[in-house]
């Protein structure tokens, strides 16, 4: 057998704590031989990120290797000089982060961005550099790489600066490349072109791949061989095709089951209006409108799905609904009353009553505070509690998310995507809401918590009353959340009405997309889903060059709610 590109061997990463030492990964062996696609799949927190970080020999602050090798190309990158790993970063192992919007420069252009990392690896002239850059602009799917090219990261679609990420990380022509939750902030038919233009970027340009994710769907399609992780340690490893087939494990079986059991039957009685738009016009600047004649009704108790492709105006409706952005023209009422259109002129008490979690926790979590601070303060905002009873509800609402209590004192850059999400999610049930505006809150948790999450979130619906407008792209969490759904398309409703009948053939067209488009590990399904999607959407093949979350201007960070 020919000698692996990248080999881990016994690898133990070790972690401080208050507790004392932890282990993030234990004792974890893989190969991956040139040209091959190995999936890493498994929970929040399973130590996927460690080992994709690892790979480039980076290791978190507060973290060492206690044990094992990280060898590529015959060099232990743990115990390599940093002035060599300068040079095997970037040029030989490269890296696609989970947040493409978190991870480019706001202030200079995508072209600007992917030459400076080429230009460091590549001696060509700025004129050579340019065509390479061009070229796989238009391999992966941009719409014209000239213009994209002097585009700034604000004026692109979440897919496409996703995929301008994969040409920066494929520029300097790497030998490896770890990609750590590509697409999972993106929609379905997004998602669907992105996966499809990964995989043929890694086949033409001879690269092998670690491929992490918590959706074992997805991973299927990608990979060669699959990696399966629970709690730091391997717990099934196989070719593809043998471990969603024929799983060994009974954590991948279950990882296979998730939102397989049968849809419970809604009430489809009526309640009373807790929210209603009418009329609602929204956009940016004079002459770009996002928003066209929004109408719908979110009833108390009871949760109204908003699903649509990446461009169609959900983000949007959930921000102007907020108080984020301004409205051109409509109504919003909030049991029977108009509500202020501006965050600042809201009383505490709606403050309070209308909360919002928002779809990227690296932009909406404050990253110098700790966790109990981000979940304490609207409990101590809304309810003037002391410290020690705002303590208690702090680690009450981690559990609830289920999230360990020991998370209270560390701070959001030191947690998982999946993690952060989770905190997000509790800071918003703090202030005890009577409606949530959730925008994708589950695409970035590993399917068995999305479960649990989805869980919490309707008992408190049913306990509690709470009502949701959930924005998602997931059919899945559709089916098992929505009493009500709403489908967008370009700014406009094009189909409204009960879950069952919604969901139920025959469909619109936008509908049938959506549902063509979720991930299957069926053999296959990746090329059969993209023909299904050419002749359904032929005239609307992604790459529009702006989507509503291309022109966000204000960070959730920034805006967000007590």
């Amino acid at each position: 057998m020919a000698a692996p590109l990248l080999e881990m061997l016994g690898l133990t990463i070790r972690a401080r704590s208050r507790k004392g030492p932890v282990d993030l990964v234990r004792n974890i062996s893989l190969r991956l031989d040139p040209g091959e696609v190995l999936g890493l799949i498994g929970e929040s927190g399973a130590g996927k990120s460690t080992l994709g970080l690892a790979a480039l020999g980076h290791l978190r602050a507060g973290c060492h290797a206690a044990a094992g090798q990280v060898v590529f190309d015959g060099i232990d990158l743990l115990r390599t000089p940093h002035r060599l790993l300068r040079r095997i970063r970037g040029g030989s192992i490269a890296y696609v982060a989970q947040s493409a919007s978190a991870a480019f420069n706001p202030s200079f252009t995508l072209g600007a961005q992917i030459d400076e990392v080429l230009r460091r690896f590549d001696p060509a002239s700025a004129a050579q550099r340019r065509r390479r850059i061009l070229a796989l602009l238009e391999r992966l799917g941009l719409p014209d790489p000239e213009t994209f090219f002097d585009r700034f990261p604000h004026q692109v679609s979440g897919g496409q600066l996703q995929r301008a990420m994969t040409a920066m990380a494929l520029a300097p022509s790497p030998r490896v490349i770890v990609f750590d939750e590509p697409t999972t902030a993106l929609d379905v038919t997004t998602q669907l072109g992105v996966l499809a233009t990964m995989r043929n970027a890694i086949r033409a340009e001879g690269v092998a791949a670690l491929y992490i994710s918590h959706d074992l769907a997805i991973v299927s399609q990608m990979a060669d061989r699959i990696l399966v992780l629970r709690h730091g340690a391997e717990v099934e490893a196989g070719p593809a095709r043998q471990v969603v087939e024929q799983p060994a494990a009974p954590y991948t079986r279950r990882l296979l089951q998730v939102g397989a059991a049968p849809i419970a039957p809604r009430d489809t009685g009526d309640a009373e209006v807790l929210l209603s738009v009418q009329g609602l016009q929204a956009g940016y600047g004079r002459n770009f409108r996002v928003l066209h004649d929004i109408d719908l009704q979110v009833r108390r108790g009871r949760t109204l799905a908003v699903v649509g492709e990446s461009g169609s105006g959900k983000s949007t409706l959930a921000r102007v609904i907020a108080g984020l952005r301004p409205a051109s023209a409509g109504r919003i009422s909030f049991e029977g009353q108009a509500l202020p259109p501006a965050l600042g002129q809201r009383n505490r008490e709606l403050l309070r009553r209308i909360q919002m979690v928002f779809q990227s926790p690296d932009t909406s979590l404050n990253p110098a505070q700790t966790v109990g601070e981000i979940i304490g303060r609207p409990v101590a905002f809304f309810f003037n509690l002391p410290r020690a009873e705002v303590k208690r509800r702090v680690a009450a609402l981690l559990e609830a998310v289920e999230l360990d209590v020991s998370l209270a004192d560390r701070r959001s850059p030191a947690l998982s995507g999946g993690q952060k999400q989770r905190v997000a999610i509790a800071r918003a049930l703090a202030a005890e809401p009577d409606l949530i505006l959730c925008d994708e809150v589950t695409s970035a948790l590993d399917p068995l918590v999305a479960e649990g999450v989805l869980a919490l979130l309707d008992r408190l619906r049913r306990e509690r009353g709470v009502s949701y407008l959930f924005i998602t792209h997931d059919l899945g969490v559709v089916r098992s959340i929505a009493d009500d759904i709403v489908v967008m398309e370009r700014g406009r409703i094009i189909e409204a009405g009960p879950r069952d009948v919604v969901l139920a053939p025959p469909w619109h067209a936008t509908t049938e997309l959506l549902l063509a488009s979720q991930p299957s590990t069926e053999a296959g399904w990746l090329d059969s889903a993209l023909e299904r999607r050419r002749r359904l959407a032929d005239p609307r093949e992604t790459g529009r060059a702006v989507d509503e979350g291309a022109l966000v201007a204000p960070s959730p960070a920034a805006v967000a709610m007590p």
